[in-house]
């Protein structure tokens, strides 16, 4: 348990030291698959949207414990194949013109950009670059760098 514990703060660490450029895109996709399924939780495909990116997180923990902050981590992303196709199935029923149905819509779109870039990472993985994605997580040891 404490393994998983350690694995949980070194994920959100190298989150935090993700290169700038990648920050607005991962702080889009927190907001769209964390933040807003709050916001209309009331409703059916809001919930499978939370409940998903509760997964997802605890993939991420389990791969960081695993293997480290290293590409093998867009596995965890693997739960959103089935929610595009959930959700892109519903779209016909939920207007386009209201929040709700921008927010899917939106969130469609970025999760299968997410996807093309996980799809990459994990070749890149598969084909030996399995270094750590930000410099210093490996040395850290209970949350203090040695």
């Amino acid at each position: 348990m404490q393994a998983l514990a350690r694995a949980f703060v070194k994920y959100h660490r190298g989150l935090g030291r993700m290169p700038w450029y990648w920050r607005p895109f991962l702080i889009t996709l927190f907001i769209a698959n964390l933040v807003m399924p709050l916001v209309f939780i009331a409703r059916p495909e809001a919930r499978v949207v939370f409940l998903t990116t509760i997964a997802n997180s605890a993939l991420f923990t389990v791969l960081t414990a695993a293997q480290g902050f290293t590409r093998l981590l867009s596995l965890a992303h693997v739960p959103w194949i089935p929610l595009i196709y959930y959700l892109w199935t519903r779209l016909d029923d939920l207007p386009a013109d209201d929040a709700y149905g921008v927010w899917l819509r939106v969130l469609i779109v970025l999760n299968a950009v997410s996807l093309l870039v996980d799809t990459a990472n994990v070749v890149r993985y598969l084909a030996g670059d399995r270094k750590e994605l930000v410099e210093g997580l490996s040395a850290e040891r209970a949350g203090q760098e040695t």
